[in-house]
C-alpha cells in the first residue's frame, strides 16, 4: 500500500513557479508564470455545489431510466408473449450500444464542454424511454422495436460518464474533484434503489407503461430545467466547425495519443478501472442470484436494497475523505492510491469471506461492505485520469468505460460457465478477488498524479495553453 506523504507546502496544479532570467515572462507573480491558464474558468464553490446536485440528480435519473426495462421485462414478456431469450436479447442489446458511444461521448464534451453533451443525451435517452410503450404497441414487431429502442438508450447514456468527466477535469479544482464525482456516482445506487421501489410501486397499480412515461418525462423535465436556469437559456448547438476548433482543450494530434498511450501511468488507469468495471458488473449480475440459491427462503428486498443502501453514504465518504487529505497537503497520487486500496484490496477480503459458509444476515454483511467499499473508486482511478490529462479526459476516461464494459461482459458470461462447471460460487467470489488485487498492483506500481497529456519539457521554458 503507498505510503501517503504530505508536504510542508502544497502546491495547486494552476501556479508553477519557474524563476528563471527570462524578461518576457512576466505574467502574475514575478518569476512565475500559470501552466494551464483554462483552470480560471473553474467553478466557484457555492456554483461548484450547484451542480453537484444537478449532476447527481441528473445519474440518478439515468439510472431510473435504465432499470425501467428490466423492472418491466417480465410484464412486456407476458404481455409479448417473449420467451427468456428473447428478453434476454432486448436486455443485452443495452450494453452493445453503451460501448460504442463512449469516446466519442468524451471526443466532443473536451471539444465544446461536457454541459452541453450531458444536456443534449438526455434529452434524447429521456424522450426515447418516454416513447418506448408507444413503440412497443404500434410496432408490428415488438421485439424489434424493443431491442433497436435498447440499442439506442445504450447508444444516447454512453456519453453520460465521459461527459462528466470531461466537465470536471475543465470546471472543478483538483482538491474538490473526489467529491464531486463520488457525489454524482452514488447517483447510480440512488436511482437503482429509487425505481426499485417507486418501480415496482406503479408498475403494480398503473401497468408497465407508467414507469416508462415517469422516468422518461421527468429525464426531460432534468434536461430542460438544467438548459433554462444552470445554462440560461445558452443553446446547447454542437456544430462541425466547433468540433474542428481546438474549443476550450487543445486538439491532440494522433502523436500525442500514441505518446499518451505510452505512458505506465496512463496504462495503468486503464487496466485498473477495467478490472474495477468487471468485478463490478459480475457481483451486480450474479448475487441476487447467489442469494436465490443459498438462501432460498429469504426476504429478496433484503439483499436487494441493503447492500445499495449502505453504497451511497460511503461513496460520500470517500469523495469527502479524498479531497480533505488532499487540502491538507497529502500527495494526491497517494490519496488516489489509498482510496483504490480500499475500493480493490479492502472489498476484496469480505469479498473471500463469502466462499465459506455463512448465515444470511452475515452474507447480506459482506456483500454490504464489499459494494461499500468498491465505491471508493470513485475517489481513486476515476477521478486520477483528470489529473493525468485534463485536456483529453472526456475521451481517455471513454476509452476506459469501453474497455470496462466489454471486459465486464465477458467476466459475467465466465462467471456463469464458472458456476455450472463447478457447481460452487467460491470460484466465483475467488476470481473477482485476483482480478481485484491484479488491478490494485497495478495502480499501486505505476499510478501517478502529475499531467502526461503534454511534454514536461516544454513546460519549463514556454507557458502551454491547453
Amino acid at each position: 500500500m503507498a505510503v501517503i506523504q504530505k508536504y510542508g507546502k502544497n502546491y495547486g496544479p494552476d501556479l508553477v513557479c519557474h524563476k528563471e532570467n527570462h524578461p518576457s515572462d512576466k505574467i502574475g507573480v514575478p518569476g512565475c508564470h500559470k501552466k494551464w491558464p483554462e483552470h480560471n474558468t473553474n467553478w466557484s464553490r457555492p456554483v461548484a455545489r450547484i451542480w453537484t446536485v444537478v449532476l447527481l440528480l441528473g445519474t440518478c435519473l439515468l439510472y431510473c431510466a435504465r432499470v425501467a426495462m428490466p423492472i418491466c421485462a417480465v410484464s412486456m414478456a407476458e404481455k409479448f408473449s417473449w420467451s427468456k431469450r428473447e428478453s434476454g436479447m432486448v436486455l443485452g442489446s443495452f450494453f452493445w450500444g453503451y460501448c460504442f458511444t463512449q469516446v466519442l461521448g468524451g471526443y466532443v464534451s473536451d471539444r465544446v464542454g461536457g454541459e452541453k453533451v450531458l444536456l443534449l443525451s438526455a434529452a434524447a435517452w429521456g424522450s426515447m424511454t418516454a416513447f418506448t410503450p408507444i413503440l412497443a404497441h404500434f410496432c408490428s414487431q415488438p421485439i424489434l422495436s424493443m431491442t433497436l429502442a435498447r440499442f439506442l438508450m445504450g447508444l444516447l447514456q454512453g456519453v453520460h460518464y465521459p461527459s462528466l468527466a470531461s466537465l470536471c477535469s475543465q470546471k472543478v479544482v483538483e482538491s474538490e474533484r473526489g467529491f464531486l464525482m463520488s457525489t454524482v456516482g452514488s447517483g447510480s445506487y440512488l436511482g437503482t434503489l429509487v425505481i426499485g421501489g417507486a418501480g415496482s410501486l406503479m408498475l403494480d397499480l398503473y401497468g408497465w407503461e407508467s414507469v416508462f412515461y415517469v422516468s422518461g418525462l421527468l429525464s426531460v423535465l432534468w434536461a430542460y430545467c438544467m438548459w433554462k436556469y444552470l445554462l440560461k437559456g445558452e443553446g446547447p448547438i454542437i456544430t462541425l466547425e466547433s468540433l474542428g476548433s481546438s474549443g476550450p482543450q487543445s486538439k491532440l494530434s494522433k502523436r500525442h495519443w500514441l505518446r499518451l498511450f505510452k505512458q505506465p501511468a496512463v496504462c495503468a488507469v486503464i487496466v485498473t478501472h477495467l478490472c474495477t468495471a468487471s468485478t463490478f458488473f459480475t457481483l451486480l449480475s450474479w448475487l441476487p442470484t447467489f442469494f436465490k440459491d443459498t438462501f432460498p427462503d429469504a426476504k429478496g428486498w433484503v439483499f436487494n436494497v441493503v447492500p445499495w443502501l449502505v453504497a451511497i453514504p460511503s461513496s460520500l465518504f470517500s469523495g469527502c475523505l479524498s479531497d480533505h487529505l488532499i487540502s491538507q497537503g497529502y500527495d494526491t497520487a497517494s490519496v488516489r492510491k489509498l482510496m483504490q486500496f480500499f475500493s480493490m484490496g479492502v472489498s476484496s477480503v469480505f469479498t473471500v469471506l463469502l466462499c465459506g459458509n455463512l448465515t444470511f444476515p452475515w452474507a447480506v454483511a459482506f456483500v454490504s461492505a464489499t459494494m461499500g467499499l468498491t465505491t471508493f473508486s470513485h475517489s481513486g482511478v476515476s477521478v486520477n485520469v483528470q489529473d493525468l490529462a485534463p485536456s483529453c479526459a472526456g475521451a481517455l476516461f471513454g476509452v476506459m468505460n469501453t474497455c470496462g464494459a466489454f471486459s465486464g461482459v465477458l467476466m459475467v458470461y465466465f462467471s456463469g460457465y464458472l458456476i455450472e462447471a463447478t457447481g460452487s460460487w467460491a470460484s466465483v467470489f475467488a476470481l473477482i478477488s485476483i482480478v481485484n488485487l491484479f488491478g490494485l498492483c497495478t495502480f499501486l506500481t505505476f499510478a501517478e498524479a502529475r499531467r502526461v497529456d503534454i511534454d514536461s519539457s516544454k513546460i519549463r521554458h514556454h507557458n502551454i495553453h491547453i
